[in-house]
């Protein structure tokens, strides 16, 4: 390999960002990180087992990567965190439901000290997508609502206590992911819709994120197809919006990150090195190339190439690096000592407390009353969002209260909803996943109470009084505990469309 090849790769290795395997660094991915001036790693719930398994790796991340390393995770509150033994933050919709700006503001600082405590410096949150859309299989809770002004209020006040605490946000999926019936992780969308519209919602957040007085200090894209702005590229390949709408119209300086590039809205149309150089060429900043070590070697080579063919020009390419060394330069990686975990405990409480809301009156069984619990028995994890709380962790929850008999299903659409007994047992409905349900489960069958505990939309597949929590961590489940038990209320107001029901 000649001097200007090994340059090169230089160079594309820290345009790069990486997925690990395992829960230590092995001499192999070692030498890779090294070899390579790999730049970025992004670790799963797979890479975690306990704050003293993960500081090490973190540490020996760092000491292989250098002191810009840009060490990232998902731990955006709800169902989506990677770290599961912190103070486990609302989602964005409980927070949007409790419209509490400055409460907003402490959730996201305490999400950031329990992250950097364990070595983290980048987090790819808070979610801007605005969710209009009841049959969005992948955002939902996750948005903090559907009105711009007040989710963007929401969102950049969870950023500006990130920020506080030294972590660097990342604010996605630009230029919205809200309005789609697809999961990009498994297609391709199409948000068809006119600029007029885009400008209007879609983008409202992100144009405010990035012309704030603090601006969002990185964007990641959607693997999204928007025909009024670009008829063949998703967002993540279109020069048109990453660079002409993102940098060019909205001013945005900060750093651009692409999606996983491993996703199958990607991964199943394009080779991954031509997808990488396609999206740093579109305007993108680093490509999350998060595949196998094979898919990693290959798309550092293809930039690699790209920059010696000039495809990439390396005036860009030097733009891109700058942004990335700022980014890295204010927001060091490193663990830190968690000085103030049973505080943020407490304070998350009080968050979920905050948005648990009430749709169509719902009335709380009397203590001691025969209660039939109906739920999902088990909840695995879909691959973005951990696993919902199981069946029979709530049954036990709800036995300090009532006389509870569990019924448990595997698969909503095959279940025999008519065979459940018609007594005089008060039937609650759990729902503990984020699928909404089909024509079987909605067919006539109704509970005395909906416990919509993940996504809220599901509070609309049945025409019965709910109490939604917008997730089921468990001081969600606290809450609505402390609900059924009557020392609380419900103050939340659900921030999208068709929850008016009295």
């Amino acid at each position: 390999m000649n001097r200007f090849t090994s340059d090169y790769l230089d160079l594309a290795g820290q345009l790069m960002m990486v997925r690990l395997f395992g829960t230590e660094l092995d001499a192999d991915t070692d030498a890779f990180l090294r070899a390579h001036k790999i730049r970025g790693v992004c670790l799963f719930r797979q890479n975690m087992v306990d704050a003293a398994q993960l500081t090490r790796f973190t540490g020996a991340l760092l000491e292989a990567m250098g002191p810009r390393a840009l060490i990232a995770l998902d731990q955006e509150g709800g169902a989506v965190v990677r770290s599961t033994w912190v103070p486990a933050p609302p989602s964005a919709m409980a927070l949007g439901a409790a419209n509490d700006p400055q409460l907003a503001r402490e959730v996201g600082a305490a999400v950031a000290r329990a992250v950097r405590a364990l070595g983290f410096n980048w987090n790819f949150a808070p979610v801007l997508d605005l969710n209009n859309n009841p049959h969005n299989p992948v955002i939902a809770e996750r948005s903090f609502g559907a009105d711009p002004e007040q989710a963007t209020r929401i969102a950049l006040a969870w950023m500006e206590g990130s920020e506080s605490e030294g972590v660097a946000c990342c604010v996605k999926h630009f230029p919205g992911h809200g309005d789609t019936h697809v999961d990009s992780h498994r297609d391709l969308p199409h948000v068809d819709k006119p600029r007029e519209e885009l400008e209007r919602f879609e983008f409202a957040p992100f144009r405010m994120a990035a012309r704030a007085a603090n601006p969002a200090p990185a964007m990641m894209t959607a693997h999204i197809v928007y025909p009024a702005l670009d008829p063949l590229n998703p967002a993540t390949m279109s020069r048109a919006i990453l660079t002409g709408v993102l940098r060019e119209e909205f001013g945005y300086q900060g750093v651009i990150i692409t999606d996983g590039m491993d996703m199958h809205a990607i991964a199943h149309r394009y080779s991954a090195g031509q997808a990488a150089v396609n999206a740093l060429v579109a305007g993108a900043d680093m490509v999350m190339a998060i595949g196998t070590r094979e898919t990693q070697v290959e798309t550092v080579h293809a930039i690699a190439q790209a920059i010696r063919d000039g495809v990439l020009p390396l005036p860009e390419v030097e733009a891109k690096l700058a942004r990335l060394t700022q980014l890295a330069d204010a927001h060091p990686a490193g663990p830190t000592a968690y000085l103030r975990e049973q505080d943020d405990r407490a304070l998350m409480a009080r968050a979920w407390r905050a948005g648990l809301t009430e749709l169509g009156q719902p009335q709380r069984p009397a203590r001691g009353s025969r209660v039939r619990l109906v739920a999902r028995a088990d909840v695995v994890s879909d691959g973005i969002s951990e696993a919902g709380v199981p069946a029979a962790r709530i049954a036990e929850a709800l036995k300090a209260l009532y006389d509870v008999e569990l019924v448990t299903f595997a698969d909503s659409e095959s279940f025999d909803w008519s065979a459940l007994p018609q007594d005089d047992r008060f039937t609650i409905l759990a729902s503990t996943s984020r699928r909404r349900y089909g024509p079987n489960a909605r067919a006539g069958w109704r509970p005395d109470l909906h416990l919509a505990l993940w996504n809220p939309y599901q509070a609309l597949d049945f025409p019965s009084p709910a109490l939604m929590s917008y997730g089921f961590a468990p001081p969600a489940l606290e809450a609505a505990m402390a609900w059924l038990a009557g020392d609380i209320a419900a103050p939340g107001t659900c921030p999208v469309p068709g929850f008016d029901r009295a």
